[in-house]
């Protein structure tokens, strides 16, 4: 290197150095108060009444990917409430509906499924086909004046009726499945939890761990549909739902609940930077909060 290039490239060096120098440090870290988490938001409320707690960017509108199922589910069971018979329909999987992108419940066209079964294909491996089959077998039935002729379009407008009637200002739903860009506020979307976690279907079906369901084809055919769920939480004692979500947009979100004796928490986590960040981020905030609460190890 010649004396120029040297100096040049000292002088550089020098500069970058001074630069760096002179950025100021983040504060040190906290020692009270919750842990660090990868989440871009998170909420912590209490599964007993609903009421908030705890939370970081709570208020914040982010992107929900599949935790959009939680809706869905409600606003199935709720046509349930007067009529239980209602989710013994059959409900015919569409061409449209099967060729949903994204994670699937594994049905073909022309499969038919008893709307409870399918509700396990919705909320286990997180169908995106049996969301949209379960807007269209449901959207009719929620359609009101004005409302768009499709029925998954009936569909979500009733999910959006739903969330402005519970006062849900950060929430928006443009599809029944999360692949596009629903969002909610992580204190939204606990309060949809807890909604959704108020129906004793709703509880049973987000705590099993692995559903065979049945198929019957367009030749009236039979085939067993094996559908584990994705939240790996379940694999864990005091844990008991409720539903994963992931896209790009979304990063990984985990909505979960938890108990401690008589206990009970929802914690959502929306934005972790990685698939097992989610688990980490949310068992982290529990460790946390039980012990706020005067939880110690057995």
């Amino acid at each position: 290197m010649n004396r120029r290039n040297f100096l040049l490239s000292s002088a550089l060096a020098l500069t970058c150095s001074r630069s760096f120098a002179q950025d100021p440090k983040q504060k040190p870290d906290r020692l009270a108060g919750p842990p660090l988490v990868t989440a871009k938001g998170w909420a912590i409320i209490d599964a007993e009444n609903g009421k908030f707690l705890w939370g970081e960017h709570e208020n914040e509108p982010l992107v929900i990917a599949s935790t959009t199922k939680i809706m869905t589910a409600w606003l199935t069971l709720q046509l349930a409430k007067d009529k239980p018979e209602f989710l013994q329909q059959r409900v015919t999987i569409s061409e449209a509906a099967a060729k949903t992108t994204g994670s699937s419940a594994k049905v073909e066209a022309g499969d038919r499924f008893v709307l409870r079964e399918l509700l396990h294909g919705l909320l286990l491996p997180s169908g995106n086909d049996a969301a949209a089959a379960i807007a269209e077998h449901c959207g009719p039935a929620y359609r009101q004046k004005g409302d768009p002729d499709d029925a998954v379009e009936a569909f979500v407008a009733q999910m959006n009726r739903q969330a402005n009637d519970w006062k849900l200002a950060q929430t928006k739903y443009f599809d029944p499945h999360g692949l596009g860009k629903n969002h909610a506020s992580p204190a939204n979307l606990a309060q949809i939890a807890w909604q959704a976690m108020q129906n004793e279907t709703f509880r049973k079906i987000v705590s099993t761990r692995r559903y065979e369901g049945t198929a019957v084809d367009a030749k009236d055919e039979k085939r067993t549909v094996v559908w584990n769920n994705t939240n790996r939480l379940l694999e864990i004692e005091g844990f008991v739902g409720i539903k994963t979500g992931t896209t790009t947009a979304a990063g990984n979100c985990l909505v979960s609940q938890g108990q401690r004796g008589k206990d009970k928490l929802i914690i959502v986590v929306l934005g972790s930077t990685s698939a097992d960040g989610r688990y980490v981020d949310t068992r982290n905030l529990y460790r946390w909060a039980w012990r706020e609460r005067g939880h110690k190890d057995e």
